[in-house]
């Protein structure tokens, strides 16, 4: 004989308070003294009382649930933002379902989400801007927030300038010495590689140069290795622009079993700085996005939304993080007083663009 399921008047006799006292508790309403809160709590919890999800969307009711759309997980970047997402939403007491798209389109993924009565949601996959504004008429009036559109889109973003971070690292490159300066970039139908790609050809055209190659990856690090691979033995550039440190690292896997030095016979930035790139061999020098910051800030903007108050204005900027992979031609490194002088310098000209 399978056992009652506990319910919320179960809790509320325990806790001595009233079903609507307990109701408040679940729905974070700020109407509750800590002290009832806490009372209420431990009854849940000597209960085991799960709430029930399913029951309040039937009942039309807000489920406290937000979604997240996301492209492949196994991919670091997007794994790091999603659990920076999912500890912000849990710490303001929301559930987070994650809908992860394979060969669904883009509708059908969020379609997923829209059919859990999500109240609201995160979309962390490439999109044109008209392609934006057509899953905003879709959700309705349920908030949105764009993680990886064009910025010129008409809907909600939060994202980093994919153009400031690309053209730091080819000003670094520059500076070292090099000429002969390849990319490895993401699949073209990405948006963040679209624009990475237009940066780098900008900033190389503005010391009059053009890429020395131009390969293509899919972000993932097996991507990456294959790519280069390619270009081995003898067609090496003196350095290369990689748009993620996961095919960054497949990369330098290729040159270390072709026995080519990093950095004294090749330099090699990523983009990114996910968690792992510190521990590469040799350390990655990389963009930074600081991805912790950019899937708690994409919650704190649907919360405030939800909320009705006016969203974070915080900015968010990739910085240049400078490790072991880039160093002049022929590996003379630059002491540390004038890779500080150089920072700041592209810093300044950045500033100035």
């Amino acid at each position: 004989m399978t056992s009652r399921a506990i319910t919320l008047d179960d809790v509320a006799r325990l806790a001595g308070v009233s079903y609507q006292t307990v109701s408040r508790v679940l729905n974070h309403s700020p109407q509750v003294s800590p002290r009832t809160r806490a009372k209420v709590e431990a009854a849940m919890q000597q209960l085991n009382y799960v709430p029930n999800r399913v029951a309040q969307q039937l009942a039309g009711k807000t489920t406290r649930t937000l979604g997240l759309a996301t492209s492949d997980l196994a991919l670091m970047a997007p794994a790091q933002i999603a659990s920076a997402v999912q500890q912000r939403a849990s710490r303001a007491g929301y559930h987070l379902v994650i809908a992860m798209r394979s060969h669904h389109s883009v509708a059908d993924t969020v379609n997923e989400l829209l059919a859990q009565r999500v109240d609201a949601l995160m979309i962390n996959l490439p999109l044109a801007a008209s392609e934006a504004e057509q899953i905003q008429t879709l959700c309705g009036s349920k908030p949105v927030i764009f993680m990886d559109v064009e910025p010129e889109a008409k809907v909600a973003q939060c994202q980093y300038s994919n153009a400031c971070g690309a053209r730091a690292a080819v000003e670094h490159l520059v500076a070292l010495g090099h000429r002969q300066i390849g990319l490895l970039n993401g699949p073209p139908q990405a948006i963040s590689a679209q624009r990475r790609e237009a940066a780098w050809r900008e900033a190389l055209a503005a010391h009059q140069l053009t890429p020395f190659c131009v390969l293509q990856g899919d972000w993932s690090a097996q991507s990456g290795y294959q790519a280069l691979l390619r270009q081995l033995p003898d067609r090496l550039p003196q350095a290369l622009l990689v748009a993620n440190d996961q095919m960054a690292l497949g990369a330098m896997r290729a040159l270390h079993q072709h026995g080519v030095a990093i950095p004294a016979q090749i330099s090699v930035t990523g983009y990114d700085d996910t968690a792992e790139s510190a521990w590469y061999q040799p350390p990655l020098t990389t963009v930074r996005q600081d991805l912790h910051a950019l899937g708690e800030q994409s919650v704190e903007m649907l919360l405030a939304q939800l909320d009705g108050r006016a969203p974070p204005t915080r900015s968010l900027e990739p910085e240049l993080v400078l490790r072991e992979t880039t160093a002049a031609p022929g590996g003379e490194a630059l002491d540390l007083d004038a890779l500080a002088q150089q920072l700041q310098q592209i810093a300044r000209q950045l500033q100035n663009r």
